[in-house]
């Protein structure tokens, strides 16, 4: 079994001890790396290029917003687990907006944190239900078609619109007009805002 190598970036030296104990006890986990604070972060991340970095929001000298978002605009396919002590609605709202693509509290098992870390590395998004609840507290309600949600689905999955005629059985000139449809009713600019807010009302599950 391939190893996914990670990277630590946390400023606190018992939770970043704590992080390394429980994650290098799995066999699949390689700690690539640890930082104290975000700028340090970044860098070590340019230098090693992990599959995986575990972020903490609160951070010196950069913080884990920032981080994300540098990262992000840098490396298009970085890869970002956010563990924080903070469960507000904003907080989960910005990082995933930044590019994480699971957040959890502190409060998480070894175990849920392992789970996050390998669908993240997968390419999947992992955000527990507490965090899509506090997420769906704070956006307006959006009203879709059952056509219209079934077409979100697809483009939550990473589905072309040519895919997305294959799947539904409809011409692909339809669905650019559900597509528009869709993004035009959620508010969003494009499709990968689109499935993260899907995600965060509700509109769509992760198996």
């Amino acid at each position: 079994m391939k190893q996914i190598r990670v990277l630590l970036i946390e400023d606190h030296f018992l939770a970043r001890m704590a992080l390394h104990s429980v994650l290098s006890g799995h066999a699949q986990i390689e700690i690539v790396g640890e930082a104290s604070d975000g700028e340090a972060g970044v860098a070590m991340y340019r230098k090693l290029k992990p599959d995986v970095a575990v972020v903490d929001l609160r951070l010196p000298r950069i913080s884990g917003f920032d981080v994300i978002a540098m990262l992000k605009r840098e490396f298009s396919n970085a890869r970002m687990v956010v563990l924080s002590n903070y469960h507000g609605s904003e907080d989960i709202y910005r990082a995933v907006q930044n590019g994480a693509m699971a957040y959890l509290t502190k409060d998480a098992s070894g175990e849920e944190l392992l789970n996050a870390i390998q669908n993240v590395h997968r390419g999947l998004r992992y955000l527990p239900h507490v965090a899509l609840d506090r997420l769906a507290e704070r956006m307006p309600a959006v009203e879709l078609t059952p056509r219209e949600t079934e077409v979100l689905s697809c483009i939550t999955k990473g589905f072309s619109n040519r895919e997305i005629a294959d799947e539904l059985g409809i011409a692909e000139k339809t669905v650019r007009i559900h597509v528009s449809a869709v993004l035009d009713k959620m508010g969003a600019r494009d499709r990968t805002q689109a499935t993260i807010f899907a995600l965060q009302r509700g509109l769509v599950h992760l198996d």
